[in-house]
Parts: structure tokens; sequence; C-alpha cells
């Protein structure tokens, strides 16, 4: 399937939330004072530090590495591996000096899979790798058949957190799935964002949870 339409236009969108301030450039969009900028390859590691921050007290990335160092060491892998194609795609964003990030993955485009396969095997204690590959197996049976924007990732810098740029960065990137009339899924693994997602049209497909692996929540939203 031919994407490079759809990724364009996912990279050039311009609509203002509120007032626009002053034109913008094609690869940022103004809210008042704030612009979701579009992630190069030269921010990658900046992302993935924030990401890092963010997760810090996730459910199921800390089942995964419970201990300080572990996290550290190992998570921002599993961030390249599972959402790093968005910089290669041109859709990776995020709001100001990095406090808040969003890895998406346009139509026809997967996390990478053997890399996710050959970390957990590295990195996850033997006894729990059974319990975590069935958990990422049954996330793909939730994944839509339809061509779909998949969200692997999408966080905020604690300290930053409670002013709105996580909403700030789903509605960008929802208006372009709603202009070319696709569907956008995610996973929840935090309880507490489900409330976000559902502001934003997002509906709980179901419950994902294999052992003492932390509650999933697969999340569909269709276009508007």
């Amino acid at each position: 399937m031919n994407t490079s339409g759809k990724v364009a236009q996912f990279k050039a969108r311009t609509t203002v939330l509120s007032r626009v301030t002053s034109p913008e450039p094609s690869h940022s969009e103004a809210v008042s004072d704030i612009r979701v900028q579009t992630a190069g390859i030269d921010d990658r590691s900046r992302l993935v530090a924030t990401m890092a921050l963010a997760f810090s007290t996730d459910p199921a990335v800390r089942w995964m590495y419970p201990g300080p160092e572990t996290y550290l060491e190992y998570f921002p892998q599993f961030v390249t591996a599972f959402g790093g194609r968005a910089f290669e795609c041109g859709t990776a964003h995020f709001i100001g000096d990095v406090q808040a990030a969003a890895l998406w993955l346009p139509p026809g485009v997967q996390p990478d899979e053997e890399d996710l396969m050959n970390l957990f095997e590295r990195t996850v204690p033997e006894q729990d790798r059974e319990v975590l590959f069935a958990i990422f197996e049954q996330m793909g049976n939730y994944h839509p058949h339809e061509p779909h924007w998949y969200l692997p990732l999408i966080g905020v810098d604690p300290i930053q957190q409670r002013k709105g740029y996580g909403s700030i960065l789903l509605a960008h990137a929802l208006r372009t799935c709603d202009a070319a009339g696709m569907p956008a899924y995610l996973e929840s693994s935090n309880p507490e964002n489900i409330p976000l997602y559902q502001r934003h049209g997002f509906e709980a497909l179901g419950t994902i949870q294999v052992g003492n692996f932390p509650p999933v929540t697969p999340m569909l939203r269709r276009p508007n």
C-alpha cells in the first residue's frame, strides 16, 4: 500500500486549534503559543529521553523493567524498537523543548518486531518472557485489519503534566486521521490515561491481561 501521500499530509497539516499568532512553516502547528513540531532523526535521543521520564511509573513498562538500572538502560531501546520508525516516517511529534512527544506509525508501518523480540530475549528474565510474548500476541489480535494510524507511544515529562500537552498532541494527529477517513488505534498501558483517550473519541475494545502482567486496554477511534 502506498502511504506516501498520507504521510506527507500528516507532516504538512497546519490546522489551528485556537488562534494563530503568525504564519507557521509546514512542519509545525500553532496553538496559541504552543507549537507541535515534527521530529527528525537528530531529535531522536531527546524524544526518547522524554519517553523514559514519562513512562517511569507506567505499570506495564515497570513490570518489564522493575529495577531502576535496568529500566534506564533498556527502556530507551524499547522505545526505538516499538515506535522508532516514526522518525523515519516523519510522524514523530513534540512540543517545546520536548516537554511532550508522540510517536505515530502511519498505515502499513509496524513496530520493529524482530528488534522487539531480540530485546526481550536479552533483557527480560526467562520466566517472564512467555507472559510478555502472550501480551504482545493479543495486542496484535486487536489491531484493525483495515488501514489505520497506530500510536505506540505518547508521553509527557512528569513536571510538565496537567498542562494539556497530551491533548494537543492527540488533536494534532487525529485531524489527519479524520481528513483521511482512517481510524486510529492505541493500547493504554496505564488506566489513568483512559479518560484522556476517551475524550478524544477512543473506545475500549476489551482488556488484555495474562498472568500477573498489568491490564492493557486496546482502544480504537473511528474518524469523524
